[in-house]
């Protein structure tokens, strides 16, 4: 892999892993809701569960999903309704002193197989594989690509937990905090819309 193609796999990396998306709502709405302690190990599930999903369309399931598209068409529907049902349970998130007891942030293995649903992902996975690896160095430049990702991945995504953490302090408020809820359950919905077009 050359300078040149590694420097836009870092850009790409870093542009399509801190922009909005289903992942970074979310982390933000958790860091609001459970604040950075109890979020971390979402944002370590992304990371690991993205970094899964890469090595699994760099070695062949990328191949597949081109070879048969209505299987990419179940996965994208599969993955919309998932995530219509995490953007109900973000609107029913409430103020933590007055939460149910079961009320928890995604556990590291909740988010790791989300991305497996998030259509966001596998867009990224596909565009990553298929863009900046190269036949002569197929499995190397499959592991350079998981390698950046796990790299520049976790950080940006944590930095959207950091702000819903900040955020916190001026969501104490039940209706606001009710209001922020609302209007994160909206964006993630939104964001599907680009998506599931795609």
């Amino acid at each position: 892999m050359s300078l040149t193609v590694f420097s836009a796999l870092l850009l790409f990396s870093f542009v399509s892993s801190i922009t909005p998306g289903p992942n970074n709502v979310m982390l933000f709405a958790s860091g609001v809701n459970f604040g950075m302690r109890r979020t971390i190990p979402h944002a370590v599930g992304i990371s690991v569960g993205f970094a899964c999903l890469l090595l699994a369309v760099g070695l062949g399931l990328g191949a597949v999903l081109q070879l048969y598209p209505p299987l990419f068409t179940v996965i994208k529907v599969a993955g919309g309704l998932y995530m219509l049902w995490l953007a109900w349970r973000i609107s029913q998130s409430g103020p933590v002193e007055i939460r149910d007891s079961h009320a928890q942030p995604l556990t590291l293995l909740q988010a790791s197989l989300f991305q497996w649903f998030n259509p966001k992902a596998w867009v990224m996975a596909m565009v990553a594989m298929s863009t900046y690896t190269n036949e002569g160095n197929y499995l190397f430049n499959v592991a350079i690509v998981t390698f950046v990702f796990c790299v520049v991945n976790f950080p940006s995504v944590t930095i959207w937990a950091g702000f819903g953490t900040i955020m916190r302090k001026f969501l104490q408020d039940p209706v606001k905090l009710k209001f922020f809820n609302y209007l994160m359950a909206a964006l993630l919905v939104i964001s599907l819309w680009p998506m599931l077009m795609a």
